[in-house]
């Protein structure tokens, strides 16, 4: 995929809402005077619609209709499927005659267009080509349970493509987590409000493909509603990083100093300092222990290494950069500690990752400054706040905000939607890809953003612009090459074509 391609693939800065939130955008439009059926309608039209896009040859769906709203929109959506001539099995999870409301009106207008109702059993045989999923909606708050667990998992072992109306039943529309067992979903169409819980935790293994229709509601123009995260889209790149001046010197674009590589650990920080000068700092430094020098020349000759057996050893060097990394291939031990103890001493902005987390957590706890950039994985984070990385994971926007009040800055919460928090809010990053499971991702990252801070972006942008390079330049290696077999080292000049604007279609000379 072109560097072009990849700087439209999502909307810039898009707002993403809780699920109370967007109930209330529900209750403001139909108090201004849009009938709440009529609301319903629409999404149904949306959803029958994009189905229609996604499976343009389907003869024959399955609709799987809950109690609630969301049940209606699938009664909507069943009747409509079945006015185009279409074979459609409405299984109902609660009977008709107990539905309230605008669910109990879509039912009897499926009824009305000649759909029979068919009530769930154990071993009921879906027999649509794709199947709809409207059971649960966004209300859900605790385990799936009952007949609506069963169905789900008759759902996710059909193996047949699935589309969900507004979010796959059993996701918490907040956090992303699933709650015990969620639809996997082939398409899910969202309506009025995009949802955090779209984009972040077990959302990426149970949404699939995300179309978000807004039915005519300006949610953004409700100012006094305010959005609950910002979703990182790719633009925003190309809006960070115009062309440089002509008249350009290394000096206008930082020195950044890379402190790592402890003893036998020396690949960590080699990684994050090649992607620290990919991502533009003028000068790059690194500070680790002797044994690593040949191999960082071998590497990358660019990069001006410095063999120091303990923070004795730094002399002035901390207090000549603009900013620090300290973390990769740190360790825990005497060597690590010193190093970090330098690093915080210098009172310049800088990046704590890895070891540095972890030392963090025992050794420096108490710790809080406003020019820092934490990057904690769950475990890291668990251990930051002292709790389980399950807990973490239960709800990762709590986690990451309680790190932010906790330690001040910005914090990187790693992972499959990887979250970023500052001063100014939280942030979602879409991209990225089962390939970045493997080792020395986050040391790559922990070096962009060494480089941004180097370049004098603020910490909060800092973290919102390499984590979103990182994931891209992992998706453009991963469209190359695979998934399987993805390399951090692979990253580096991926991220270089993307933060220069005008590299043309063709990036094939990141492979070389």
């Amino acid at each position: 995929m072109s560097v072009a391609s990849f700087a439209h693939r999502a909307d810039p800065g898009r707002a993403l809402y809780r699920a109370e939130q967007v109930r209330e955008l529900d209750r403001r439009t139909i108090a201004a005077g849009i009938e709440g059926f009529a609301l319903m309608q629409r999404a149904a039209a949306a959803a029958w619609q994009d189905l229609k896009a996604r499976w343009p040859g389907v003869r024959a769906i399955s609709v799987l209709c809950g109690g609630g709203n969301n049940g209606g929109d699938g009664h909507v959506l069943a009747a409509l499927a079945a006015a185009e001539g279409l074979t459609v099995q409405r299984i109902v999870l609660k009977p008709i005659e107990e539905l309230g409301g605008d669910a109990r009106r879509a039912a009897e207008m499926a009824s009305a267009g000649g759909v029979a109702a068919i009530d769930w059993q154990p071993g009921l045989t879906l027999s649509g080509q794709v199947v709809v999923d409207a059971l649960l909606g966004t209300g859900l708050t605790g385990e799936v349970r009952g007949s609506f667990r069963e169905v789900i998992a008759a759902v996710n072992e059909s193996d047949k493509p699935v589309l969900a109306i507004d979010i796959p039943s059993g996701l918490h529309a907040d956090t992303g987590a699933a709650l015990g067992l969620a639809i996997r979903a082939t398409l899910t169409v969202t309506f009025i409000g995009d949802k955090v819980g779209l984009h972040t935790g077990a959302a990426p293994a149970h949404v699939g493909e995300l179309a978000f229709r807004d039915l005519e509601v300006d949610a953004e123009a409700e100012t006094d509603l305010v959005p609950a995260a910002r979703l990182l889209g790719a633009g925003l790149v190309a809006a960070a990083m115009p062309p440089r001046s002509r008249s350009a010197h290394k000096g206008a674009f930082g020195h950044a100093l890379i402190l790592g590589g402890a003893p036998g650990f020396g690949g960590a920080a080699l990684l994050a300092a090649e992607a620290c000068g990919r991502l533009g700092a003028g000068k790059v430094s690194l500070a680790t222990s002797p044994e690593h020098v040949v191999a960082s020349l071998v590497r990358r000759p660019e990069v001006m290494v410095h063999g120091v057996r303990g923070s004795g050893d730094l002399g002035e060097l901390p207090h000549q950069a603009d900013a620090l990394v300290v973390g990769p291939g740190l360790g825990q031990g005497s060597w690590g500690q010193g190093m970090l103890q330098a690093a915080l001493a210098t009172g310049k902005p800088l990046v704590v990752d890895a070891d540095g987390l972890n030392l963090l957590a025992t050794r420096f706890s108490g710790e809080r400054r406003d020019d820092w950039i934490l990057t904690p994985h769950p475990g890291e984070a668990a251990r930051l706040l002292g709790i389980s990385a399950d807990e973490v994971e239960a709800d990762r926007p709590a986690a990451v905000q309680a790190l932010q009040q906790q330690f001040g800055g910005a914090v990187v919460l790693k992972g499959a939607g990887s979250l970023v928090i500052g001063p100014e809010g939280l942030a979602v990053c879409p991209f990225g890809n089962p390939g970045m499971a493997s080792g020395g991702m986050g040391d790559v990252l922990s070096g962009m953003l060494g480089a941004l801070l180097a370049q004098h972006f603020v910490p909060e942008q800092a973290a919102r612009l390499g984590v979103l390079v990182h994931a891209l330049a992992a998706d453009m290696a991963a469209d190359d090459a695979g998934e399987r077999g993805l390399l951090a080292g692979d990253l580096a000049s991926y991220a270089q074509l993307l933060i220069n604007p005008g590299t043309g279609e063709d990036h094939a000379a990141a492979t070389r």
